[in-house]
């Protein structure tokens, strides 16, 4: 029935950051044209948490080395905030060059994408 999702970021720089996704994060893209790109994502998983209104979304990329990835993202000038530990996972955020910001996260849970 359904096979696959596409995420969008809305960003005020998309050039930025797609080129941050094609340069720094290194991961697969086609060209949809025009410059266009569009990534393939690494597995991918979703959850739904309960919340006061609906149509707010977040994005958290997951890793397995939250402090080997803070210091490759930090060689290429990512600015990455402290690191949490909420019961799920060791976390930090940072921002894109479009200035949206995204989570980064290494699990502490099972991952239903393996």
């Amino acid at each position: 029935m359904i096979n696959g999702a596409h995420v969008i970021i809305n960003s005020t720089d998309a050039d930025a950051d797609r080129a941050f996704f094609r340069d720094v994060l290194s991961w697969p893209h086609v060209d949809a044209g025009h410059g266009w790109l569009i990534f393939r994502l690494p597995p991918a998983e979703v959850a739904v948490h309960p919340a006061e209104a609906n149509g707010a979304h977040e994005l958290f990329f997951m890793c397995d080395d939250l402090a080997a990835t803070i210091a490759q993202l930090v060689a290429h000038g990512v600015d990455c905030t402290p690191v949490e530990e909420p019961g799920w996972g060791s976390l930090t955020r940072f921002r894109l060059p479009g200035g949206g910001r995204v989570g980064l996260y290494q699990p502490k849970h099972a991952r239903a994408a393996q």
